[in-house]
């Protein structure tokens, strides 16, 4: 079956190596891919603030793996997504394979409480991270201090937090992170923080 977005379109990759190519869901997949026009202005942003090349990218409650994927399509060296459905870690294998893109990919079943200090420990560090939380239990704020608590993020690092727009407000900068811009995109937030070198500035917009 392939991701339709809530307006029926098809969702595809919009940019880069795998351009135009279809993702795919499992039958009664409950999933919110992000639409091209969400994707566009996600990337858009993040494009002239960030090199893609080399790229490590983190991809939390990753779904399809659709902004996983758009990243590794325009040049990220690699992406793990981390998901607790085995059906949604399943397709997002199948895109990857499809998209000859899964040698550049770590796919994890399980629960972020016990992924992300497991990343942790193996001292991984991504320069890129999407956090997109299920509407019914918006952990955003509890994701944003464990990846700040267990220094996942790198030095000029990025997270991007996808939230349904009547949910709780954005989280809170923690301690060594800026929010950078909080935007509406139709029925969603996205908000977006960095992780700054020490001295380094911050220009907000």
């Amino acid at each position: 079956m392939v991701l339709r977005s809530a307006s029926g379109s098809k969702v595809r990759i919009i940019a880069g190596h795998a351009r135009g190519r279809k993702l795919k869901a499992p039958r009664g997949l409950t999933t919110r891919p992000a639409t091209a026009r969400m994707r566009e202005s996600i990337f858009s942003r993040l494009l002239v603030r960030l090199d893609f090349q080399g790229l490590a990218v983190l991809d939390i409650f990753a779904g399809s793996g659709s902004l996983g994927i758009e990243a590794l399509s325009r040049g990220a060296a690699h992406a793990t997504f981390i998901d607790s459905s085995k059906a949604a870690t399943a397709v997002i294998r199948e895109n990857l394979e499809t998209l000859e893109l899964a040698d550049r990919a770590r796919i994890i079943t399980s629960d972020l409480r016990r992924a992300l200090p497991e990343l942790s420990r193996e001292k991984k560090s991504f320069g890129l991270v999407f956090v997109d939380a299920p509407y019914g239990d918006d952990i955003s704020n509890q994701v944003m201090q464990m990846l700040a608590e267990l220094v996942l993020v790198a030095d000029d690092g990025w997270v991007v937090i996808r939230q349904f727009k009547r949910a709780p407000e954005p989280p809170l900068a923690p301690a060594g992170f800026e929010q950078f811009k909080v935007a509406i995109i139709g029925d969603h937030r996205i908000a977006y923080y960095r992780r700054p070198r020490v001295g380094a500035e911050i220009t907000s917009g």
